[in-house]
């Protein structure tokens, strides 16, 4: 059935057309037609709703399809057209009826339903119910006749009535906005949008979400809009931005109110709230980078007002909240990825020129194909004045000349080299000018770095391992000598988010969080070899060696074995270190004051600091004395020279001396602990402590000692210092006592011989547990009432083959 053809028709009891008035003419946002009590439909008496849904509260959820009653009544221009469209003789047809973004659809487009009713060939929507039957119908009235939805319910039928109202009015708001003429006509009707979605009684995401996408592509359409009209765009859409994310073309708008007004009240007033809904709930900004722009333009854009940086720090302050925790656990992840994105922008274009990957300007707008980007450009890396290069210049031998050469490799891998325009012998190169082509610098490095890895021990991925961090950095001193000058607005806008991440390094509830999403060192190469960068973030590095909790100054370490961490950046030879040593000793100090006095963080001291720890204890540095007291005492070092010069450095200062005295006597009473001798069994008195422990381990003899039991005693994980002077102890009860995670950590790297290990009612967890699984000797283990997880358990299990006795019970793994 056509429902766009007009018809014509007299006298009509159904659709009075001196009492429908055609919705064009009217308000957009006008109050609903109420009709006159009087008028019948069919033979029927019938009546309209007075009062709208919405004035009693009532809400409802959009409706996009659904199944209903329709029935079709055309204008009756006879008497026998009157008769057959009474209502005793009316039809229905059950429909499944879509409501797109135009028309009124069937899934079975038959019958009533043949064809499509658009939303534009609908004059008026009433709701409709008869006196003497429970039908609850919607009336649609279209040229030529009239839609009857009956649906079963009165809720029903008021959704239904108030989703095509929506659908019917945006179709018509799409329309009016695509082809403007006066922008002052269009302001009003952007206005009349936003009350209409504001004061709509349908809740769903697309209510607030259609305006805004309306508005954004009539944005985008019309670029060559006054400052004036921006700000009135901006204001009239403020309201519905308050529970809404704006879509990806507002974002580009909004971006560029900042950049070309960032003194405008509209920042500050309107873009405040917004960009504090967007740290609060958003929860990837990946799905929408335009949002993370929108962020950073607005953080730059206060950053541009006259207090400066103290507009942003109130804003962080802000969004932090006047408690010593923040209620929103979104808004630090967020902030930490906005300043990542901003700090990357301004290295792009030396990381482009070295890879040359796509920007970021490339990823938001859809990447360019790899013939159409631009070919690299040579960093802007400034050295020291070269001394004058020699006239001579090497062409190196090629098969194919015509083809770019790299630098040439190491001598003793040289190729033949033909001089120019000298006869005279060649002379070693000068380091190359100023201007380095990013070519020349990856070659630089690869043949560095295959130097460095081939000093290195062989691992257990042999070669294919991939190059450390510091190793691409400081890959020769001529490379090493290399800084970066940025451009004054990057430059700008580094200060800015350096400064944004030493503001969220000072909060101690963030500072957890924030060390966990740093320690993967999530910046390019380029910035770590900025001096100014390194000092900036040197400020949250020193944070987070002086927080003593272990989750924050754990991060200064590496997130894996054979990577490296900000701990390797900042110690002496690192390319972040500025200094004579003193942020590096207080890492070490924190590290080795937590449950990192192992064997394994002192290999990797020996292995790759043992110069500056050697430096910093000739200095009297007493935590450098300290860890070659150790290296010492836990045989970490095996050349005999070597120690000898470790000896000589503790005896050149006073704290050194002393403390190396203190170790021949730790040594000789090892001596006197280990010789074989004493019982075999020992078990200590209930409410025993560590010192108790110390003093009795300390009488005499235990060499022959195999089983210890500590249960029900007052020890803690200190005492594992001398559990593990016990090389003989094979059977070991810390039932019910303090034993925590870094007392297992020590036990796991000294007592290979443990067999027996009893753990129950220890405040253990998995962080300790799995440091068991170098215990390979474990035949027997109770972790009966502690924090052992099922994934740990399994792991366990995997890793220690002679166990055979294990309790788990009252655990998550039981």
């Amino acid at each position: 059935m056509d429902f766009n053809s007009g018809g014509g028709g007299g006298g009509n009891e159904l659709h009075n057309n001196q009492f429908y008035q055609c919705e064009e003419n009217k308000p957009l946002l006008g109050e609903m037609s109420e009709g006159n009590n009087n008028t019948k439909l069919g033979a029927g008496p019938c009546k309209r709703s007075l009062q709208h849904c919405s004035s009693s509260g009532m809400r409802y959820k959009l409706l996009h399809e659904g199944d209903i009653q329709v029935c079709v009544v055309k204008h009756p221009r006879t008497f026998l057209s009157k008769i057959l469209t009474s209502k005793f003789l009316r039809r229905w047809e059950p429909h499944h009826l879509t409501l797109t973004d135009s028309s009124l659809t069937s899934a079975t487009p038959t019958g009533y339903m043949e064809t499509s009713l658009s939303y534009s060939s609908i004059e008026d929507l009433q709701l409709l119910s008869w006196d003497n039957a429970p039908k609850y119908c919607v009336q649609l009235s279209f040229p030529g006749g009239t839609v009857l939805l009956q649906a079963a319910n009165s809720y029903l039928r008021d959704q239904w009535f108030h989703s095509l109202q929506w659908k019917k009015k945006i179709y018509k708001y799409r329309k009016v906005l695509n082809n403007p003429s006066r922008w002052d006509v269009v302001l009003k009707e952007i206005r009349a949008l936003v009350d209409m979605a504001l004061t709509s009684p349908l809740q769903d995401e697309s209510i607030h979400q259609a305006p805004l996408h309306i508005i954004s592509t009539l944005l985008a359409e019309n670029s060559n809009l006054s400052t004036q009209d921006h700000e009135n765009i901006i204001v009239a859409i403020a309201p519905l931005l308050e529970n809404n994310h704006p879509p990806p073309d507002l974002c580009e708008f909004f971006c560029k109110h900042c950049r070309e007004r960032p003194r405008s009240m509209v920042v500050i007033e309107v873009f405040t709230p917004v960009v504090q809904r967007i740290l609060k709930h958003n929860m990837d900004f990946g799905k929408c980078p335009r949002l993370r722009l929108f962020t950073q333009e607005y953080i730059l854009a206060l950053n541009e007002l006259n207090a400066g940086m103290e507009v942003v720090k109130k804003f962080v302050h802000s969004m932090h909240g006047p408690t010593g925790q923040c209620p929103h656990p979104r808004v630090l992840p967020n902030l930490v990825a906005v300043c990542l994105a901003a700090i990357y922008s301004c290295y792009e274009e030396f990381i482009n020129s070295r890879d040359n990957s796509p920007s970021l300007k490339e990823i938001r707008n859809g990447c360019q194909q790899q013939n159409d980007r631009k070919p690299p450009m040579p960093l802007r890396l400034l050295r020291p004045e070269p001394p004058t290069p020699p006239p001579a210049t090497l062409l190196p031998l090629s098969p194919n000349p015509s083809l770019p050469q790299p630098p040439p490799p190491a001598p003793s891998n040289s190729t033949p080299s033909i001089p120019i325009s000298s006869p005279t012998p060649s002379l070693p190169l000068s380091p190359p000018p100023s201007v380095v082509n990013s070519s020349e610098i990856l070659v630089e490095l690869e043949r560095n770095n295959n130097s460095a890895n081939a000093r290195r021990k062989a691992g257990p991925s042999g070669g294919d391992s991939e190059p450390n961090l510091i190793d691409c950095l400081l890959v020769s001193p001529a490379v090493n000598t290399l800084s970066i000058q940025l451009p004054a607005q990057a430059d700008r806008v580094l200060g800015c988010f350096a400064l944004i991440l030493k503001m969220l390094s000072d909060y101690d509830d963030w500072r957890p969080a924030l060390a966990s999403l740093l320690q993967p060192i999530p910046y390019p190469k380029e910035a770590l070899a900025h001096a100014k960068f390194t000092k900036e973030l040197k400020y949250v590095i020193q944070r987070f060696a002086e927080d003593p909790r272990q989750e924050v100054h754990s991060c200064l370490l590496s997130v894996r074995s054979g990577k490296d961490g900000w701990f390797q950046l900042y110690s002496p030879g690192g390319v972040a270190c500025d200094d004579d040593g003193e942020l590096f000793a207080s890492m070490v100090h924190i590290l080795m004051g937590s449950c990192y006095k192992t064997k394994k963080f002192l290999l990797s001291l020996a292995e790759n600091k043992l110069g500056p720890c050697m430096l910093l204890a000739l200095r009297g540095n007493q935590t450098m004395v300290e860890i070659l007291c150790l290296m010492l005492e836990y045989n970490i070092i095996d050349n005999k020279d070597t120690q000898l010069q470790i000896i000589s450095t503790l005896e050149s200062t006073e704290v050194g001396l002393r403390m190396y005295e203190q170790l021949c006597d730790r040594q000789r009473e090892l001596k006197e602990l280990q010789r074989k001798g004493g019982p075999t069994r020992l078990t200590l008195p209930s409410k025993s402590t560590d010192a108790d422990l110390a003093r009795l381990l300390s009488s005499g003899s235990f060499g022959n000692l195999e089983n210890l039991s500590l249960a029900f005693t007052n020890v803690t994980s200190a005492c594992a210092e001398q559990l593990i002077k016990l090389p003989s102890l094979k059977q070991l009860n810390l039932w019910s006592t303090q034993f925590g995670d870094a007392g297992l950590r020590l036990l796991s790297e000294h007592l290979a011989c443990l067999q027996v290990l009893n753990l129950c009612e220890t405040p253990v967890t998995d962080a300790g547990l799995l440091a068991l699984s170098s215990m390979k000797s474990l035949c027997s283990l109770n972790m009966n009432s502690t924090k052992l997880t099922a994934d740990t358990y399994e792991d366990l299990k995997a890793k220690l083959p002679n166990l055979k006795e294990v309790d788990v019970r009252y655990t998550e793994a039981w």
